[in-house]
């Protein structure tokens, strides 16, 4: 981020989850969540919640595609996530704290960084891709998706998969030097 607080080159927004919650409690992820009975379709959901969640103003986004439901095994949630290109951005920031515990935006050119790209193991045993980025790990199912639209858009470039980090216990334990905090 520049010092006028504008992000380089295209980005994404991520938030980190309130660590009091039950579902994913302090894990980085995109902004979401459950469908009201208002909401006339999923793209309506992400963009209410994209604002509940981060102020995001939605009549500041294009909606791009939404993709295909895809699983969260743990905690069996079916999540369609929705692509938009945020056409005026703004500043964000946690507008529920019992929610949200912080909100960022990660440049992609720090996302397709070998220095960045790390492999992540789970206590379960299980290892995913990974980002150590902005003072966090990103890791589980926004990490894939991540990796995987940075493949599917042709800009992974090659990194060290043997970089292992343990999923963080909290926003404290990422395993990082104080350089990349």
């Amino acid at each position: 981020m520049t010092g006028d607080g504008v992000v380089p080159g295209p980005d994404i927004l991520l938030l980190e989850r309130a660590a009091t919650l039950r579902n994913h409690a302090g894990q980085p992820a995109f902004p979401g969540g459950a469908v009201d009975p208002e909401d006339t379709g999923v793209e309506q959901t992400a963009l209410r919640e994209a604002n509940e969640e981060t102020g995001l103003d939605p009549s500041s986004v294009r909606v791009v595609a939404s993709l295909p439901p895809l699983p969260v095994p743990v905690s069996r949630f079916l999540v369609t996530p929705v692509l938009a290109w945020w056409e005026r951005p703004h500043p964000v920031a946690p507008l529920h704290r019992e929610e949200v515990a912080s909100v960022t935006r990660v440049p992609v050119s720090e996302l397709v960084d070998p220095a960045n790209r790390v492999t992540v193991r789970h206590p379960a045993g299980y290892a995913s891709p990974g980002f150590a980025v902005r003072g966090m790990v990103v890791w589980g199912f926004t990490a894939a998706l991540v990796s995987g639209l940075l493949d599917i858009g042709g800009w992974t470039v090659p990194w060290h998969p043997e970089r292992v980090l343990d999923v963080p216990s909290t926003s404290s334990d990422l395993g990082l030097s104080e350089e990349e905090r």
